[in-house]
């Protein structure tokens, strides 16, 4: 069993930042993908960014130059620093762990809030 948990969501202006954070706990292999994922209302889930256990990172366009993600492989923590915020931001954001046998384990979320 896997637990994502969660963290640093929250209101903000357009321009400002937030890191979340998602902190992994339970049996899983230390090969793996961590990544976030966002559903604005009325939209599919889409990807934000991915980390591999290796440090090898992805963007989606909208998060290249403004997003980072960032991996504590001993906390088996992910984080995501978000600049520059803007009102589409707006969203739930996931936190995702694939296995190498291609299972994904989800958070609950949290909720991100850009106000123009």
């Amino acid at each position: 069993q896997v637990q994502l948990v969660e963290s640093g969501g929250g209101l903000v202006q357009a321009g400002g930042s937030l890191r979340l954070s998602c902190a992994a706990s339970g049996s899983f292999f230390s090969i793996n993908t961590m990544g976030w994922y966002r559903q604005a209302p009325g939209k599919q889930r889409e990807l934000v960014a991915g980390i591999t256990s290796n440090g090898r990172t992805n963007y989606a366009d909208s998060a290249e130059g403004r997003f980072t993600i960032s991996r504590d492989t001993a906390k088996n923590t992910v984080y995501l620093q978000m600049n520059s915020l803007k009102p589409e931001d707006t969203a739930v954001y996931y936190c995702n762990l694939r296995d190498p046998f291609g299972r994904d384990y989800w958070g609950k979320g949290t909720l991100v809030t850009v106000s123009s």
